[in-house]
Formats: C-alpha cells, structure tokens, sequence
C-alpha cells in the first residue's frame, strides 16, 4: 500500500473504494513521521518506541476545521435554509458531518531467506468534516457541498444548489415529491461502553500480533493476515420542515486470515475468522474470541488444504449464518432495492426481477422465509435513529411466507409504489455525497420450532455443511447466481463429517428461496455485518447487516471449482 494513496480497496461484500470526499483538506503523514501519526492516535511513548522498530505504512488525514458545538451548528444550518427559503425553495435541508475511520492490519509472513517471521503493520486514520445541501426547487433536485464550514459558503452553496435545481427543472418531466414525515428534534447515539478511537494503536496491533503468533503454532500455517476497522460519524441534518437531528454513530470490524500452503503440490488455502461487525464499541472486539479461535482457524485451514475436493452434484445444503448472510445481501437485498427494480442503477449496478408487477404477489421462498428490512435492530451496522431525509428509522417486511412484500424506499420514492411513507433506506456515505436509497439491514427470522445445527444436519443423506464468505457471481438482475464459501464439511447419513474443498453451488433466486425446507431457532441466530457494499456513480459505500440462522436447502446444484 502506497503511503501517499488517495484510496484504497477494503475487505467485505460488494467491493468498492473508499475515498476521501471531493474539496476535504487533510494532513498526510507517511515513512519519517509515523511517530506523529502514532501520538495522534493515542500511544504512549513506550509503545511508540517497540511500533516504531515495525516496517510499515502509517498514513493519517485530518480535517482541518473542528466541530462546531450544538448551537452554533443549529445557527449554521439556519443559514442554508433560510437562503433556500428566501430563493423559493419549496425544501431543503443540510448535513454538516465529520466522519472517521481508522483501519489497523498485521501481515505476519515467513521471511523467504531466513525464515524470521516479519510483521508488517499498516494503519491508516482518515477523517473528513464537510455540509451538503439539498434544495427542491421548480420541482427538482438541487445539491451542493463543501469542506469550508462557515455561514458565507453555506449561504453560497445554498444558492448553487438552487441554480443546479432551476437546471434541472427544466429536464424533469414529473416534479419530485416527498411522503410526509413528522419533524423531529431528537438525538441518537450508538451505545458503546468503550471508544474504539481511544484505544491505542499498539494495543491493537498487539492483539493482531497475538493472534497471529497463535495461528502460526499450527504445523503448516504459512501466513497469518489480521484486520480490524473503527468508523465514526457525526451527523448534524437540519430540514425546512422543522427537523434538526443529531446522530453519532460508531462501528467496529474485526477479522484474521490464516494461510495455509504446501510448496511441493503448489496449494495454498486460506481460513477467515470473521466476528460480527456491530455499531458498537471496542468491547465487542475484547468480546470477539479472536485469540481463543486462533489455534482452531489454524487448523482449519491446514486440513482445508488437505481436503479432498467436492464430487459435483445436487445435494443438500445446510448453510450457517457466516455464509448464508451474503446469499441473502445479493439475491434479497440488492433485488428489493426499489430504484434498481425502476432501472435508475441499470448503468452499473443492474436491475432486478422483482419488478413492481410481482410486490404482493410472487413466492420468492418457502412459506418458512420471513425477511425483514430493518434499521432499528440493536448493533446491526444500518441502524440509527433517522436515515438523511429525516425520516425516523423502522422494521419493515419484505417477504412474509416466502411472498414478495416490500421494497426498501426512500421519501422521495415511497409514491412510485402507492407508500404514504419512506422506509426510511436513505443515507449518503460523505457530506459531499448526495443522499440516495441504500439497503438496510435485511435479515431472516429465526425458525418458530426448536431446531438445532444437528436437528439440521440430521435430516440430510447426501449435502455439504458451509461457513463463512467466499467468491461470488450474480447476474444483473439478481436471478441466476453462484456461490462459494469460506469452508466446507460433508454430510452423509445424517451426520457431519470431514472438510472437503473446492465447492461451489449455483441456482437461481427463486428456486434456491423456495428449496428452503428448515431452519434453526434462535439459538442459531447471528447477526453477520458487512461493511463494504457499493452502489450508484459515482461510487457509494455503505455497512449493514444481514442476521440469519442456519438454514437448510434442498437439492441444490454443487459445482466443483478446481
């Protein structure tokens, strides 16, 4: 990783690139002055001394203007309204935001000459802080954003958002209208009992040192790659309808990868421990058992590397929730994106076959297969308090019994489908992003009948037992898909066996949903996190988190992949 990159690529679902907004001014620090960046970050000198002795990347950028307290913001967002107001305006509201995110990696790899163990940190710690505005005027959409966080360039973006609107106006055929919501002046804040941005570095790097020197006590263990993710966002939303909204949300990420490699047959397989990305605080990465699962992770990935592969064929499949929760992201999620179901995102992120015909009427699952769209749930990564068109955050159906019921929708969309109100799925990943529909998070309820990993796994004569995330394809509009995974186990007769390797099933949406026949109870249950999931151009990022418990598919078609 380049010390002087402007962006760069982070492990998860969907892909995409995190970048620093357009106009933030930041500090780079890189190679000399990592002594600075670790200061900044909360290290004592003694811990900056051991770090130091490290190789690696350190990078931190730092917006340069400070938060304003509570009333001076409310003064400042008054300022982008009441210039909307006075220009004619029919809406408008402003965010002013501070986002920061600090990312911690450990490479632990063998040296090729002498065989010392090299540990290889790389740690970056953005921040960017910055106000958008968004106006309707003559019917249109206006936005405008900028770093300068001070009332003359607000009442000035305010006035080119408005310019940008009588733009737009001019194309629009049918003018933008919004379902209602109640004004609301309120604050929320993630609850946390420890702030992961007041933990230092060296700790972290130290826990990630820790497990990957525990990885590595197993016999065929080449590499060890350990990762762990804090973001901060402070949200100001004002609106013309009354609203003024303050919002701090707090999210953690950690994971490992262990790599396991044999020279002479040139194989290598990896193993990744992923805990639940949460909105939470450090505690939850105290909590994660990262170094109590190390020697397991160890060995898992060796005897993946032993495994023999798959023997191709329909089988049953019992999925956990590690795995199961990105299937439900590509083939739910993204297909009950309202805009994507209309053709607005089929320039880059596809359509879907649940086109608007089919809501009330078509059997997606069986009639076990209840999902949920949600930004409510407590630490799942989507929830808040209230999504950036100030509409207060809720539970909402997608399919019940299987049925396709409910799309994700914004204010503005909510009467494309005869909704009087949103579902609240709006949000913009910077200020200088324009707010859009983004997925919340979608999970599937839990079995109502006690139902055990076993009690699944029981009921399969021939199937493949699968954990964790791995390649994926998916076509444009969500229908025909293939899957991998992170690890794999044969079952026969009922009962679970060993590792097998190189699997892969394929199906379609609806045939997979459908060939749902069981699936655990609660006590199954996991609420899986991803933080990565792309979206619109330019390019969006967004976390949410898709909870489900082990399930159980019939007569899948398995593939073998090598």
């Amino acid at each position: 990783m380049r010390s002087d990159s402007w962006s760069r690529g982070w492990p998860g679902s969907g892909g995409g690139v995190h970048t620093l907004p357009p106009g933030s001014r930041s500090r780079i620090l890189h190679g000399p002055t990592r002594r600075d960046f670790l200061r900044s970050c909360g290290t004592s000198a003694l811990a900056i001394a051991a770090v130091e002795l490290i190789p690696g990347a350190f990078v931190t950028r730092r917006a340069a203007g400070a938060v304003p307290p509570p009333d001076r913001l409310e003064a400042l967002g008054a300022v982008a309204l009441d210039r909307a107001r006075s220009l004619g305006a029919s809406y408008a509201d402003i965010r002013i935001n501070r986002y920061r995110t600090q990312t911690v990696l450990l490479r632990s790899t063998p040296d090729w000459a002498t065989g010392a163990i090299n540990n290889v940190p790389s740690v970056t710690d953005e921040e960017s802080f910055g106000f958008g505005v968004r106006v309707i005027h003559g019917g249109a959409w206006g936005f405008a954003a900028s770093a300068d966080v001070d009332k003359d360039t607000i009442a000035r973006m305010t006035t080119e958002a408005v310019g940008i609107a009588r733009a737009h106006a001019k194309l629009r055929g049918e003018p933008v209208r919004l379902a209602k919501v109640s004004p609301a002046g309120d604050t929320y804040r993630t609850p946390i009992e420890k702030d992961p941005f007041g933990v230092g570095i060296a700790a972290k790097i130290g826990l990630l040192r820790q497990v990957g020197d525990e990885v590595r006590k197993v016999p065929g263990i080449f590499s060890v790659t350990g990762f762990m993710e804090q973001r901060q966002e402070d949200r100001f939303f004002a609106s013309t309808e009354g609203s003024v909204i303050r919002q701090t949300i707090v999210q953690v990420s950690p994971e490992y990868t262990a790599v396991a490699r044999d020279l002479k047959a040139r194989k290598t397989k990896t193993r990744t421990f992923r805990p639940d990305a949460v909105c939470g605080g450090y505690e939850f990465i105290e909590r994660a058992g990262m170094v109590e699962s190390a020697r397991r992770i160890g060995e898992e990935a060796v005897n993946h590397l032993k495994a023999p592969p798959v023997a191709a064929g329909r089988k049953d499949l019992v999925l956990l929730p590690t795995h199961l929760a990105l299937t439900i992201h590509e083939s739910i999620g993204h297909s009950t994106e309202l805009d994507r179901a209309l053709g607005y995102e089929a320039n880059f992120a596809g359509t879907s076959f649940l086109t608007t015909d089919k809501l009330g009427k078509f059997r997606v699952g069986s009639d076990l297969v209840n999902i949920f769209g949600d930004r409510i749930l407590p630490q799942a990564l989507s929830t808040c308090g209230y999504d950036d068109d100030g509409a207060r955050t809720k539970r909402f159906p997608i399919l019940k019994n299987g049925i396709f019921v409910g799309y994700q929708t914004t204010r503005e969309q909510a009467h494309w489908i005869g909704q009087e109100e949103s579902m609240a799925c709006c949000y913009a990943d910077s200020y200088a992003s324009v707010p859009f529909q983004r997925m919340p998070n979608v999970w599937l309820a839990a079995g109502e009948k006690p139902c055990s990993l076993d009690d699944l796994a029981a009921g399969v004569d021939d199937g493949i037992l699968i954990d964790g995330r791995g390649s994926y394809s998916i076509d444009h509009q969500r229908y025909n898909f293939q899957f991998g995974g992170d690890a794999f186990w044969e079952i026969k007769n009922g009962k679970v066996g060993p590792m097998i390797a190189d699997v892969a099933y394929q199906s379609r949406t609806p045939d997979f949903w459908r060939a749902c026949d069981r699936i655990g109870d609660q006590s199954t249950w996991r609420n899986v996190g991803l933080n990565r999931d792309g979206k619109g151009e330019p390019g969006q990022i967004n976390a949410m988190s898709h909870g489900c418990a082990a399930s159980r598919f019939r007569g899948i078609t398995v593939i073998r992949t090598e």
